[in-house]
């Protein structure tokens, strides 16, 4: 793959299928240069064989959902001014009609068990921001009072004088008369405003906590969501879930803030399933959280899977009712595997070989369709049957990929020296080499790096690079205890690892030259590469991205600062210095291309001018690139030409520094 290649990488979210298993819909996403933002629409596929073909041609349409009776799909698109509202087509294809008209746009939603309904949230604003007063900008609206431990969110901003909120909102009539625009009446004095939406949304919440999720309980009489409020002394990653009623008479609480809630579902029955995690008495336990499934049965939630062994902790995982089971994704080596749970506890493993992406899977009868990533695609939708055994592949969007060419990276286990395994990728260009090697680090540190087609790697190889890359200890997929194994000990067993598993992939291949070696990382892996230079000085050069620099000032700074390096460096001041990168960058020499996002709001941007600075003023080269208008997440969803510079500048540094 070349850097402009990336318009081939076409990911899928999650799908929804007909009552009947008849059909299946579906969002697709891709980067476009030329319109220099993510675009995509709406497809539609016949189950079990059929063609995919496009049901929508909006700019970025996402997350579609089917009616109850199959008949309508409810969906995401931008309005005039760019906020996604929720639309709403026929399932045959239509006119879409807009729904909602939230000023700051519309978070989650769904269809009401009747179909005459759509719940959503939605941030509203303090009155006299975010162009809430006709020709005030940002600049010049009055100072915000910040009582709390809390201010702001990567890829968001501030939160406290946005709190989303609940609504609901009749279902529109698609076979009613449009809403026209009014034309000028010169017997009138007044204009009148054109009608957006066929009917007005109802508030259902109000005051300063945030709610998100939506999810009807079976009889449509409540809708479920999470809270979440400010802390003014302590961090709580700690979520109530509650019950709000639909007519507006009040809500009740469902869970108390025992676990900490990322989803949740309601079963045919009405039996409440959620995915939790167990956050410790002082509401802050998140390292190798131990995500597992919960049903909500009795006083209180009882837990289904183990957390020790099966991780349910993949970002944007998804519950789905598959009769009195429950489909979820279990993260295991470098794979998402869909696991079918019972409410015993059972659990049957549907699909090895491939991730399950995009919030998963949905399921109708004996019928599974679910997003899934390949070596060789970054987004399919795979038909399974109900025991997992049967599969058939319904899309081709990969195919743009392999014309761009791609290589198949080699799986690896290498011991370190203490006796533990360590595993991973080596990817290598076709030839003879020798080969200049780079290691890659990823970021979490309790994420991993997996099987599907990334970018990243695929670039470096087409350029004539080798790129070796591991799931340290302290990474998700191997356990609890492999996750937890780095708390208080950032830079230890993990530093061990990635060295360890560099070696040993460069005496697995004689093509990888050991003498010319580079390494590089982001987020976490930005922390373990300005960790590793420090300690280890047989790297040419290095590239420290977006990283965890500095524990002492991330607190202070970064928006999860308030619980985040307490639980990973701790919070002794001499435990924290033998833990951080600022604290030994006296001792690197490597030659060091600093990257970071001017809104980065998880690794704020002084992480990297700090670090670069210390490294200027010791005489160490270096060199600082900042991306304007970018966030923590540059490198996945952040403007198509910025990350085709990103990699432009990658390649001239190495390039310059470990020349092919």
């Amino acid at each position: 793959m070349r850097p402009t290649d990336i318009e081939a990488l076409v990911s899928v979210g999650r799908p929804a299928v007909a009552t009947d298993g008849s059909f299946s819909v579906f969002a697709t996403s891709r980067p476009d240069l030329a319109a220099n933002r993510n675009v995509g629409q709406l497809w539609r596929i016949d189950l079990p064989a059929g063609e995919p073909h496009r049901l929508t041609r909006g700019t970025a349409d996402t997350s579609p959902q089917l009616s109850p009776d199959d008949l309508r799909i409810a969906f995401l698109r931008g309005d005039a001014d760019g906020k996604p509202q929720v639309h709403v087509i026929a399932s045959s294809g239509s006119e879409p009609v807009q729904v909602t008209d939230a000023p700051l746009g519309v978070g989650s939603f769904a269809w009401s068990p009747a179909g005459d309904l759509l719940a959503y949230t939605a941030r509203v604003p303090e009155h006299g921001r975010y162009g809430t007063v006709d020709g005030l900008g940002p600049e010049a609206e009055s100072p915000r009072r910040i009582t709390g431990i809390r201010w702001h969110a990567n890829g968001l901003g501030y939160i406290a004088d946005r709190p989303a909120h609940l609504f609901v909102v009749a279902a529109p009539d698609l076979d009613s008369e449009p809403a026209y625009a009014p034309a000028p009446d010169p017997q009138s004095s007044s204009s009148a405003d054109p009608k957006r939406v066929p009917a007005e949304a109802r508030q259902l919440t109000s005051g300063a906590v945030s709610h998100d999720g939506v999810v009807f309980t079976a009889d449509g009489a409540e809708i479920l969501t999470t809270t979440d409020e400010i802390e003014h002394e302590h961090r709580d990653l700690r979520s109530p879930l509650v019950a709000v009623r639909v007519d507006g008479t009040g809500e009740r609480v469902i869970v108390p803030p025992v676990l900490s809630i990322s989803d949740v579902a309601v079963a045919p029955d009405g039996t409440i399933a959620i995915l939790a995690s167990d956050a410790g008495p002082g509401g802050i336990d998140f390292v190798a959280p131990g995500v597992a499934l919960w049903v909500v049965d009795g006083d209180e939630p009882r837990r289904l899977t183990d957390p020790e062994t099966i991780d349910l902790g993949e970002v944007g995982s998804h519950i789905t009712a598959v009769g009195d089971d429950f489909l979820v994704q279990n993260r295991a080596r470098g794979e998402v595997h869909l696991l079918r749970v019972s409410r015993d506890g059972d659990v049957a493993r549907l699909r090895g070989g491939v991730e399950v992406v995009g919030h998963g899977a949905d399921a109708a009868g004996e019928r599974i369709v679910c997003a899934v990533a390949t070596s060789r695609s970054a987004g399919e939708i795979l038909l399974l049957d109900s025991e997992g055994v049967e599969a058939r592949l319904l899309t081709a969007f990969g195919d743009g990929a392999s014309r761009a060419g791609t290589v198949l990276p080699r799986e690896l286990e290498v011991t370190a020296p203490d006796g533990y395994p360590v595993h991973g990728w080596v990817a290598t260009p076709a030839g003879d080499g020798p080969f200049p090697v780079l290691l890659q680090i990823h970021g979490g540190p309790y994420a991993s790096y997996g099987i599907h087609l990334f970018d990243e790697t695929q670039v470096l190889v087409d350029a004539g690079y080798a790129v070796v890359y591991c799931n340290p200890r302290g990474s998700a997929g191997y356990g609890r205890a492999h996750g937890r194994s780095i708390r208080g000990r950032m830079g230890t067993d993990d530093l061990v690892d990635v060295l360890a598993f560099l070696d040993g992939a460069v005496e697995s291949d004689t093509r990888l030259d050991r003498d010319r070696v580079g390494i590089m990382g982001g987020s976490y892996g930005g922390y373990l590469t300005a960790w590793t230079i420090a300690h280890d000085h047989r790297f040419a050069a290095a590239i420290v991205e977006r990283g965890f620099l500095d524990p002492e000032t991330f607190a202070g700074t970064s928006d999860i600062g308030s619980f985040f390096g307490d639980e990973y460096v701790g919070t002794d001041p001499e435990a924290i210095r033998a833990q951080s990168p600022m604290a030994v960058v006296d001792r690197v020499t490597t030659p060091t291309l600093v990257l970071h996002s001017e809104l980065d709001y998880r690794c704020p941007l002084e992480q990297a001018t700090r670090y670069y600075t210390a490294l200027r003023r010791q005489g160490t080269e270096a060199e600082l690139l900042v991306f304007p208008g970018e966030d923590h997440e540059l490198t996945r969803s952040g403007r198509p030409r910025h990350r085709v510079e990103r990699f432009e500048a990658i390649l001239d540094w190495w390039g310059r520094h470990l020349p092919v």
